[in-house]
């Protein structure tokens, strides 16, 4: 379980495949502190750590993740935003975040704002359910609100510090982003669509 406050950004050092997945090799601050079996959200999908190096670390993403996720279009020298699971001592300063990610968005525009920095973003109508005003979203790992709602769109805006400590500094339009819908919300759908069963 995460927040979606990342902790540190990542740098891809080499991709490998493994099997039907790959095999990730990164360097951060934090690669040095993590140990092998630890879950961290990387872009917001919970991969476990397998090796650990100095300052480098590695994840193997497998196939059913490299399918839901933009995992599969890294390359070499991108960067990726790196969080440790929540413990039962830290505040919840984001939302609950799982690191299942649910689909992909897209986005459509950016604009600066003279202070902060807007995103307009799309995503499969099948989740528009999941979407509300003023509601939380996990996009590459980092917890956002939304506003601006539409059936396959909705608006996010970075403050200055969110853009300086995660990814987000880097996303334009045509950039394809990891979206994982609000837990809670999605139970609610759940028990509305089995209601009637």
């Amino acid at each position: 379980m995460f927040t979606g406050i990342i902790e540190s950004i990542g740098t891809v050092k080499q991709i490998q495949a493994q099997g039907t997945g790959l095999l990730f090799t990164l360097s951060s601050p934090i690669s040095h502190e993590l140990t092998p079996d630890q879950s961290v959200s990387h872009d917001g999908a919970c991969l476990t750590i397998t090796a650990v190096e100095k300052d480098t670390h590695q994840v193997v993403a497998i196939s059913e993740t490299l399918q839901k996720t933009n995992l599969s279009g890294l390359k070499p020298g991108d960067q990726v935003n790196l969080e440790r699971s929540l413990t039962l001592q830290q505040r919840l300063d984001g939302h609950l975040v799982q690191g299942h990610i649910d689909t992909t968005g897209l986005c459509l525009l950016e604009m600066d704002k003279n202070g902060s920095r807007e995103y307009r973003i799309r995503f499969p109508e099948k989740f528009s359910g999941l979407v509300i005003e003023k509601g939380s979203i996990a996009l590459n790992g980092v917890s956002l609100t939304v506003f601006d709602v539409g059936l396959d769109q909705f608006s996010i805006a970075g403050i200055p510090y969110t853009e300086e400590h995660t990814t987000l500094k880097l996303l334009h339009p045509g950039n394809e982003v990891n979206l994982e819908f609000d837990l809670i919300g999605k139970y609610v759908m759940r028990a509305q669509q089995t209601a009637d069963i």
